[in-house]
């Protein structure tokens, strides 16, 4: 078994749409980025390729090629999570923590753990999806910004494809 941690961090903007593990948040403004600026799929990723020493994903999808200008932000997980696969390496569980003034998430944490879990292909009690604000406090609490931090467990895959301890 090998733990990874990732975080991420966007401006908030408007007139774009905003995005958080997958699913589309109705608000005013959303995360300025290169790819959709998803902080929760950008954070499980990280986490993802740290568990593994693949560095960041910055490395591995990096903002100056233009093929990822706009990029759905699951394709990273997909892609990442089908590196791990090949590499003998499947996720167990990721406990994810955003970090948002605004918009209030807790009417969508549900719908963002089942997209999280649909992704990576894992159970839904293998995912965990919290939310907390900034409490008034720096760029979060103002509003102006939405961060994340993921912790994602991998093990290794057995011969039937599945981790194993």
């Amino acid at each position: 078994m090998r733990i990874g941690s990732g975080h991420d961090t966007h401006r908030l903007i408007p007139g774009r749409r905003l995005i958080l593990g997958g699913v589309d948040v109705p608000f005013s403004h959303g995360l300025d980025g290169h790819s959709d600026a998803d902080v929760v799929l950008h954070a499980v990723t990280d986490a993802l390729l740290g568990a593994v020493g693949l560095g960041d994903i910055g490395d591995s999808y990096p903002d100056s090629d233009p093929a990822y200008k706009n990029q759905d932000s699951s394709f990273f997980v997909k892609e990442t999570l089908a590196k791990l696969n090949r590499m003998g390496w499947q996720a167990v569980n990721v406990d994810v923590t955003i970090f948002a003034e605004v918009p209030k998430l807790g009417p969508i944490k549900q719908d963002i753990k089942a997209k999280v879990a649909e992704l990576l292909k894992l159970p839904a009690d293998c995912v965990n999806v919290k939310a907390k604000t900034g409490e008034e406090v720096g760029h979060i609490g103002r509003g102006e910004a939405i961060g994340c931090h993921a912790v994602a467990l991998v093990g290794r895959l057995d011969s039937g494809g599945s981790a194993s301890n």
